[in-house]
């Protein structure tokens, strides 16, 4: 037997003025989009932006159905509008924020697992390291890559094997 560790870097802030103005600005549009979640079941909205590397800011937030699972995660949403926009632009960062009952979460939520295997993806296919910036009232946490959230993935190579 073989006993590997894993570990993740995280980096936390108090505050988005600590954070570079390009963060603070995508934070603000993560924000403006979560307010436009259609979230009417659970009354979680959701919301993400993504920095392009042509400078572009992509939003998405979360879209509910009320045949269970239908709707998307906010990741996804603005990930594929991305690629389909611009499919030949690497994506820079992605920042994600929540709120319910009319105020933004104090503390950041991590997306789900599919939307870190789209993520994942992402990044492979440009070669290039998405920053992911969880942002929360309180807190906010940032991820060099998506790698470091889902360490053990599956990647396209394994089709072939």
């Amino acid at each position: 037997m073989k006993k590997t560790q894993i570990i993740t870097t995280v980096f936390e802030y108090n505050s988005v003025d600590e954070l570079p103005q390009e963060e603070q600005e995508l934070i603000k549009n993560a924000k403006e989009a979560a307010k436009r979640s259609y979230s009417p079941y659970s009354k979680f909205s959701v919301g993400a932006a993504i920095l392009l590397n042509n400078k572009e800011i992509i939003q998405g937030n979360n879209q509910e159905n009320s045949a269970y699972p239908s709707g998307l995660c906010a990741e996804r949403v603005a990930m594929f509008y991305a690629n389909s926009k611009f499919p030949d632009v690497a994506v820079k960062a992605i920042a994600i924020t929540a709120r319910t009952n009319d105020r933004f979460l104090d503390n950041p939520i991590p997306p789900c697992g599919s939307c870190r295997q789209v993520l994942l993806e992402t990044e492979a296919r440009f070669n290039q390291p998405i920053k992911m910036i969880l942002s929360g009232e309180k807190k906010i946490r940032v991820v060099e890559n998506i790698k470091e959230m889902l360490p053990l993935y599956f990647e396209k190579d394994m089709l072939n094997e």
